[in-house]
């Protein structure tokens, strides 16, 4: 399933706050989920892209639809259609506070071991 394969390539990446906003009983929502995690320099952020698109499509053959903010690694987006996921520096998930934004859909989160 790609949500878990993002999750594990994120654990992979050591990523920071992994959390997944279940969007599917949201009528707005843009994607039946958000997995949004941070790392704690654009070097971990980058890395956590990577862990993510060779896990993608190593165990599904998938790739994202569409990338953004590749180039500075403040915030970095892949899209996947149904799943969007959010890769952020710590400072710049702080400000922008997703979480929250969407508070009203059921969050799972996720330990990194």
């Amino acid at each position: 399933m790609l949500k878990a394969s993002i999750i594990e390539g994120l654990k992979n990446g050591k990523g920071k706050s992994i959390t997944c906003i279940d969007l599917r009983s949201i009528s707005s929502a843009v994607a039946d989920y958000f997995i949004i995690c941070h790392g704690d320099s654009s070097t971990q952020v980058e890395g956590l892209k990577k862990a993510v698109y060779e896990k993608c499509l190593e165990e599904n053959g998938e790739k994202p639809w569409h990338e953004e903010g590749v180039s500075n690694a403040e915030w970095i987006l892949m899209d996947y259609v149904n799943i969007v996921v959010h890769i952020f520096h710590r400072e710049t998930r702080s400000i922008y506070n997703l979480e929250q934004l969407w508070a009203d859909a059921p969050v799972e989160e996720f330990e990194n071991v």
